[in-house]
């Protein structure tokens, strides 16, 4: 009777294999003939926006592209280093001071979608991504949807961490389900990378109508299917890669400022962190402490398997599935900081309170 246990892992990793199998990816070489405006928010970036606004510069398979840059307050030096790589070639606005109600981030995407009324398509794009050549045009090109988010390749800290969010879309999400449905709940999206039709983004309410989100980039992309829009998540790893972080500290600070957003209530993140930990965690611990060894080593493989086909379907290791356990319960780990974080009303981003 025990072996029907195995019933669920399974299911669970059929499901990532499936959808693995169903993501979108954009292919290179494309070219077109659209609108488009690529905006790029930044707040004390300036040691990482070279690589970007290079990347950007040198994108091709565009008729018309406008790049259009806003300075959030930066104190380091960040408006120099875009003046210097991007010269006449960007248009570089300086950001209005924060209204009451808003979110930084939200802001300053606001302000760069009303600097390119007449773009067709707008493509938000984070400082820590770095686009190759034909992303751009391979994105708008396949885009069928209001809004589409190609998660790039991430790079930097954080190997046990981060891979767990393409793994845990590929494995609870029903992607094309997600795509069909108009429920607002049934959401997600990366706002490293998006790109959304104007006509679409300006339907939604734009980031106006998410101006206090920590998880500016899901609200969007719910705000979207509100309107009536449809929205598409892809696999962007062969166009682009994103270092978000440098250490594992900085991690913990990104993290920290926006799980706590991420279930609903603390209700919520408790339910499905153990819901993880029980999965997950538990099995090879199980193995070693409790009987039948060989019913949870199974179930440890089935865990190891969906991840790796997690990784090699969005440009991950496929090696770091082996220790899915840790990752699991480290993100277990953060959880609990982000809501300890935002309970002791520490939580702060860019030197602004969250």
């Amino acid at each position: 009777m025990i072996w029907t246990g195995l019933l669920l892992w399974v299911m669970l990793t059929g499901h990532t294999i499936v959808n693995a199998l169903l993501l979108r990816r954009p292919s290179p070489g494309a070219a077109t003939a659209t609108r488009v405006a690529v905006l790029l928010p930044l707040r004390d970036e300036a040691d990482r926006v070279g690589p970007c606004l290079a990347a950007l510069l040198g994108q091709r398979g565009l008729t018309h592209l406008d790049i259009v840059v806003l300075d959030d307050g930066s104190g380091d030096g960040t408006a120099d280093v875009v003046r210097a790589v991007g010269g006449d070639k960007v248009r570089l606005l300086t950001g209005a001071p924060l209204p009451d109600g808003w979110l930084g981030k939200p802001h300053a995407c606001q302000q760069l979608a009303d600097a390119a009324p007449d773009a067709e398509v707008l493509v938000f794009v984070d400082a820590d991504v770095v686009l190759a050549p034909d992303a751009v045009a391979a994105a708008v090109t396949h885009r069928t949807t209001t809004l589409l988010s190609p998660y790039p390749k991430i790079t930097g800290a954080g190997r046990l961490v981060q891979p767990l969010l393409q793994w845990s879309w590929l494995t609870f999400l029903p992607l094309r389900a997600m795509e069909r449905s108009a429920r607002p709940s049934l959401a997600a999206a990366g706002g490293q990378w998006l790109v959304v039709g104007r006509a679409g983004y300006d339907a939604a309410g734009g980031h106006a109508a998410v101006r206090d989100q920590v998880l500016e980039d899901v609200a969007l992309a719910r705000a979207v299917k509100r309107s009536g829009g449809t929205i598409a998540l892809a696999d962007g790893s062969r166009l682009a890669t994103c270092r978000m972080y440098e250490s594992w500290r900085d991690l913990a600070d990104g993290y920290g400022k926006s799980l706590w957003a991420s279930f609903g209530s603390a209700a919520g993140a408790t339910a499905v962190v153990l819901v993880l930990l029980l999965l997950y965690t538990a099995p090879p611990l199980l193995a070693l402490l409790a009987g039948a060894p060989a019913f949870w080593l199974s179930a440890y493989a089935l865990g190891v398997l969906g991840r790796a086909v997690s990784a090699m379907a969005t440009g991950g290791r496929p090696v770091d599935a082996f220790v899915h356990p840790v990752s699991v319960a480290a993100f277990a780990v953060l959880v609990v900081r982000s809501f300890r974080l935002r309970r002791r009303g520490r939580l702060e981003w860019r030197g602004r309170p969250v």
